[in-house]
């Protein structure tokens, strides 16, 4: 049942290791990450015999269902019998919508339109690429733009029979469960316009599914929208259709299923790549804690991955490279993706999130133009066995080497530290005692939002007629339609495409592209209404011992021209220059504390990687392999950016002050929002708003920075969440009122002083452990946990407050800390621990009676942290853990 077991590392479904050798599966169960069924039986077959083989997936309410159902499936007759109850009820079902099975083929062909980016039923290229608005503004109409829409464009009263059909259609579709907005536009002139429309209404009427709202029918008169909202109709519609002009809706649907196949003809399989000769591999590295796979290089500034036949890293091995608006991730095969300003709202390529598969979504090819052979300069996506592969990531950027083919390569990738744009140098140098011939291909898919099944029905590209470049853009996008993203080859690019299917071919996959097929050529073809990607070609030729560097960019700007003038920019400056800078940063952030202890090992994280994480990962791109967040999370990064303090205290400064500006004028605070909009999350949780003023004093312990509490920011105003809700996602307002940060510390401290019975803070919707929602949603649950961290924090920051003469708050919150001390010594005590909060009834948590979470780390470490609790319990309390 474990996925990663029966595809192997860094294999699909097209080549599972599970079916490889004939070797067996695995037989085990349990609790995995990335659970599948896989099952297998065998079996012989006589020559011209026939064998039957049933598998069934089944569900039930419970396991004793389950396993009386699997039960009745193993008896002989079961198929014949369950078949035979599927049709009759299909046929019923049929019947009730007054469906036959020939319009059910129908509605079926057409969903498939709906489901799958297909131009085939859109609308025309042309006039998908001049449309400027978005989903915002159907809102008026009731229409979400969240759901496929399927528009039909009508005239006259003839035309209600395909009107008909498609209501038909709808209703079958949402017995099926695929929601679609059936959007009926009446075209009719202006004299017969509302007789046709009080005849389309009376349709939808008698309708089983009519009605606005998700998957709604919505019967609209052109001459009641605008001729942009009119065009933006025809943009957003997976499927357009017409009256009987165009023909029945049966005709309209054959057209378009003739016109796919004559698209995109099926590709036949690519031949296997004939054996290549094994080359001669340098020396290994001297790498410090070499563990087969892996290990520290030039002093610890670089980790490198040393792949040799059937080696792979058991998860991948990312690094995250990134400026404060724009970046990437890449692991040890190559893959990753691209974003700017937000790494989840804003993706440029796409994010996998795939351990096992790690798809990429940009990749580089090499094609030998004399022998038609093909290769990547990583291992993903086609990955050569006798070949090395080794991936170098360091500080703000990452190498790969490989030598196959008789051509060495060395794909350098970074990001400028100034601009959103990701530059990779690809140096190839001929090995072989021939002249060279190759191609070089740089590929990207474009996502240019949150996902790229939502979005690539509304991405545009072309070859900009100014820079040459490869421009995509996504109006659709609420907040970054305007932006142009590009990819370029410093102008070297001879051949394009922004096709994907092209590219990739029908079925095909990036392990075997269509498109370079030796012979092939790009077709230079981009526009609207494709299934998007950026594809350029390059010719190079080596003599032997030649070497050749390629640039590539990817970038995103504001608009049109920005992009060209990054284009321009990146063209002429030296990468090598551009590197220096970006290492040479790094250096001067990452060396500013430097440790020396008796474990190398901690030394080599601690200068260097940890700092280095928690700004390119954690400050700036708020990404990973596991999550791509995008959002400032209120705690998360006020616990970052501590660590920042020495090195970079600017941008600590600068976080303090953003986060200060998303706190609504009750105190209480955003738990996490998506720049640069401010939407986000407000909520019942209660510790995010204390981490302002513990972060702020901490920040002017260490840099004696006391003019920052002085700076003013605003607040925010919207709507409280009510009691008994648990959060409420919104973008609220900038309010009128303004306060000093401190001003801001003080109301985040004084609407977290409430206490529950036992005297302990209220644990609200959860504290640090956002998983403990449920303890205190009633009102009444504490926490010990957050008992400690007020204390700490109280105890920072009376002193700030007496020094700015506030003694009332001094005195306030003096009182408060030591009351706090004494519930947390009274109450807090299980006898050999800390416990962890009270439940809403006064049930304890994080006890020894508990038979699961007896003891909860976090209330043991803060009890000394906070110096609250007493010395001889909390070494007890210690040792427990």
């Amino acid at each position: 049942t474990d996925r990663a077991r029966f595809l192997g590392r860094g294999r699909t479904i097209r080549d599972p290791v599970a079916l490889m050798d004939g070797r067996p599966l695995s037989d085990t169960v349990g609790a995995v990450l990335d659970p599948v069924w896989s099952l297998r039986t065998r079996m012989q077959v006589a020559a011209g015999a026939t064998a039957h083989i049933v598998f069934a997936t089944m569900v039930a309410p419970t396991r004793e269902a389950v396993i009386a159902l699997a039960r009745t499936c193993q008896e002989r007759a079961s198929y014949e019998r369950i078949s035979a109850l599927a049709r009759t009820r299909a046929q019923a079902g049929l019947q009730q919508l007054g469906i036959t099975t020939v319009d059910a083929d129908l509605f079926q062909a057409l969903a498939s339109r709906v489901l799958y980016a297909d131009p085939s039923m859109r609308a025309d290229g042309e006039l998908l690429k001049h449309n400027t608005l978005n989903a915002t503004a159907l809102w008026r109409y009731s229409i979400s733009g969240d759901l496929p829409i399927v528009l039909v464009r009508v005239e006259a009263q003839e035309d209600r029979e395909v009107v008909r059909q498609l209501l038909r259609a709808h209703a079958y579709w949402h017995g099926k469960g695929l929601a679609v907005d059936l959007v009926v536009l009446n075209e009719s002139a202006a004299a017969h316009a509302q007789d046709l429309q009080t005849s389309l209404d009376e349709l939808a009427s008698g309708s089983q599914t009519a009605g606005p709202g998700h998957g709604g029918i919505f019967m609209l008169r052109a001459d009641s929208l605008s001729a942009p909202e009119r065009q933006l109709l025809q943009c957003a519609a997976r499927a357009i259709l017409f009256g009987l002009k165009q023909g029945s809706l049966e005709q309209q649907v054959e057209r378009a299923r003739g016109a796919v196949a004559e698209l995109h003809p099926p590709v036949a399989p690519r031949a296997a790549p004939p054996p290549t000769t094994a080359e001669t591999a340098s020396p290994l590295p001297t790498l410090e804690f070499f563990n087969g796979l892996g290990g520290f290089a030039g002093h610890g500034r670089e980790y490198v991955t040393v792949l040799e036949q059937g080696q792979r890293t058991p998860a991948p091995w990312v690094n995250i490279i990134a400026n404060p608006d724009f970046g990437f991730q890449v692991s040890e095969s190559g893959a990753g993706y691209t974003w700017s300003s937000n790494s989840q709202e804003n993706q440029l390529t796409p994010w996998s999130n795939d351990p096992v598969c790690d798809a990429p979504g940009e990749a580089f090819y090499l094609r030998d133009e004399e022998t038609g052979e093909l290769w990547t300069p990583t291992a993903l996506p086609i990955r050569i066995e006798d070949t090395r592969y080794t991936a170098r990531h360091g500080h703000g950027y990452s190498r790969f080497e490989q030598n196959s083919h008789g051509i060495l390569s060395e794909l350098l990738q970074f990001v400028s530290w100034d601009d959103p744009v990701k530059i990779s140098t690809l140096i190839l140098e001929n090995r072989s005692p021939r002249t060279r011939k190759l191609s070089v291909t740089g590929y990207v898919e474009w996502v240019l939002g949150t996902s790229r099944a939502s979005s690539a029905p509304f991405v545009v590209t072309e070859s900009d007629p100014a820079s040459g470049a490869l421009f995509a853009g996504n109006p659709w996008n609420a907040e970054f339609g305007k932006r142009i993203a590009f990819v370029d080859c410093a102008g070297r690019q001879s051949s394009w495409t922004g096709d994907r299917t092209e590219f990739i071919g029908r079925n095909g996959s990036l392990a075997q592209p269509a498109a370079l097929r030796a012979g092939a050529a790009l077709s230079n073809r981009t526009g609207a209404g494709l299934d998007p990607c950026g594809a350029l070609q390059t010719a190079v030729e080596l003599a032997p011992g030649e070497r050749v560097q390629l640039t590539f960019t990817l970038g995103q700007a504001e608009d049109r021209q920005a992009a060209r003038n990054l284009v321009a920019r990146y063209r002429v400056l030296d990468p090598s220059a551009l590197l220096s800078q970006v290492t040479a940063n790094w250096d001067q952030i990452l060396t500013k504390v430097q440790v020396e202890t008796p474990n190398r090992a901690t030394d080599l994280m601690l200068n260097g990687w940890l700092l280095y994480q928690v700004l390119a990962c954690r400050m700036w791109a708020r990404t990973a392999f596991y999550q791509a967040s995008g959002a400032y999370g209120f705690r998360d990064q006020l616990q970052d950016c501590m660590a920042l303090n020495i090195a970079r205290p600017d941008l600590a400064r600068a976080h303090l002050l953003r986060c200060a500006a998303r706190q609504f004028i009750e105190g209480d605070v955003q738990h996490w929002w998506h720049p640069p909009g401010g939407s986000g999350v407000r909520t019942h949780i209660s510790d995010d708003r204390i981490w302002l003023p513990y972060a702020v004093a901490e920040y002017v312990s260490v840099t004696g920075d006391l003019p920052v509490l002085d700076e003013t920011v605003q607040f925010l105003e919207g709507a409280a969440v009510k009691a008994d809700q648990p959060d409420a996602y919104f973008a609220p307002a900038l309010s009128a009122q303004t306060g000093t940060l401190f001003e801001h510390c003080v109301r985040a401290i004084d609407c977290s002083l409430a206490n529950g019975i036992h005297g302990l803070p209220l644990m609200g919707g959860g504290d640090w452990n956002d998983g403990m929602n449920r303890v205190g949603y009633q009102g009444k649950g504490e926490s010990v946990w957050l008992g400690w961290f007020l204390y700490a924090t109280l105890s920072q920051f009376t002193g700030l407050a007496s020094a700015r003469g506030d003694q009332a708050a001094a005195a306030r919150w003096q009182a408060h800390a030591a009351a706090l001390r004494i519930a947390l010594q009274d109450h807090a005590w299980d006898g050999a621990w800390y416990r962890r909060a009270y439940f809403d009834d006064g049930t304890p948590l994080g006890s020894s009676g508990d038979m699961e979470c007896r003891i909860d780390s976090l209330a043991q470490s803060w009890s000394v942290m906070s110096g609250a609790a007493d010395a001889t319990r909390q070494r007890r309390a210690m040792q427990s853990v």
